[in-house]
């Protein structure tokens, strides 16, 4: 066996027991939360990242969340055109989790980590909430996410940075690389930076939008740029 097949056989190994893990750890979560998976976070969530009173800013557009999960991460849209969940289990969690993704009136997607099968310009909007600090190939993956974004259109995220790596967290985030490579050449709408908040409400620095020097230590990015017309 040559070196390459067996660097191949072990990035499968890696990745299939990375992808069992975050399976698992969702299959708990649906166990502790009454065999159903809570949403009603998420407008919260996803309109503070935004910087948005409501949904009226996705009104007729076509948006993507990369990195989505099993929840229904962009129930609470409900203006918007279309609602795409793009996510690398999108087809286990359909499987293992059937009765919650009928109410969630979104389309899910299954990825790779080198190909989202989604058109090439085609969404108006993108999120990506704590999800590629997942991926283990970043710069691919940061391709693919810009490539089915409008000219014109928008990323929006929330990045975990200066994480030490972890089994489902392979990788390390820091603006550096993210400047580098999801945000390259982008029109910069806000970029907010700040430590955890306590251990029980993490991102209440986000809601508060009271941000805290986070040093040199762990941090949250928060963020929403504009990629060019031409």
């Amino acid at each position: 066996m040559n070196i390459l097949v067996r660097m191949k056989l072990a990035y499968n190994k890696l990745t299939h027991s990375k992808h069992s893990y975050e399976l698992r750890y969702w299959k708990e979560r649906f166990t502790k939360e009454g065999n159903r998976l809570n949403n009603d976070f998420y407008a919260k969530l996803m309109l503070s990242i935004a910087d948005e009173k409501d949904d009226a800013f996705l009104k007729d557009k076509i948006v993507g969340d990369f990195g989505c999960g099993p929840r229904g991460s962009l129930v609470w849209a409900k203006s918007a055109r279309i609602r795409i969940g793009i996510d690398v289990l999108a087809q286990r969690y359909i499987e293992c989790f059937p009765s919650e993704h009928l109410g969630h009136d979104m389309i899910y997607v299954a990825s790779t980590e080198a190909s989202i099968p989604v058109p090439t310009a085609f969404c108006d909007v993108v999120y990506s909430v704590n999800s590629l600090d997942h991926v283990k190939h970043l710069r691919p993956m940061c391709e693919e996410i810009r490539r089915i974004l409008k000219p014109g259109g928008e990323i929006i995220g929330s990045f975990n940075l200066n994480h030490a790596p972890e089994r489902a967290e392979p990788q390390t985030i820091s603006e550096s690389i993210l400047k580098d490579t999801l945000f390259k050449g982008y029109e910069i709408i806000y970029w907010w930076i700040s430590a955890p908040g306590p251990v029980d409400d993490l991102y209440q620095p986000l809601f508060s939008r009271q941000f805290k020097d986070p040093g040199r230590g762990e941090a949250y990015l928060w963020a929403r740029a504009r990629k060019p017309l031409a």
